[in-house]
């Protein structure tokens, strides 16, 4: 599988782990997540010589996109129960400020 060497950080730089997985495929989808999002990462696995467990593989990132890489794995782990609430606890506020702004608009004149 040939790899874009441009979506690599340089070695050199300090890099940060953001993401371990036991499966190599879940973490060449978090780098496509990442990449996509404009964050340079390399996949590391237990030939490397970080600390790693036997089979696990690492997503790492510059130190400087580490933060907002955590952001967006943290949103992309959602659960599809969780979006709902959120969905849900969204609407629910913007009827609220709805029916709020409506009747302050009702309100006679002194």
């Amino acid at each position: 599988m040939a790899e874009k060497p441009s979506s690599a950080p340089n070695p050199n730089e300090k890099l940060v782990r953001v993401f371990d997985s036991e499966q190599e495929t879940e973490a060449i989808v978090v780098r496509g997540l990442l990449d996509s999002a404009g964050i340079d990462s390399d996949i590391v696995g237990e030939n490397s010589p970080d600390v790693l467990p036997v089979g696990a593989v690492a997503v790492l990132v510059r130190e400087e996109d580490a933060a907002r890489a955590r952001q967006l794995l943290a949103e992309y782990e959602r659960s599809p129960e969780e979006e709902r609430d959120e969905d849900a606890a969204l609407e629910e506020a913007a009827l609220e400020g709805g029916s709020q702004e409506s009747a302050e608009d009702q309100e006679p004149e002194s």
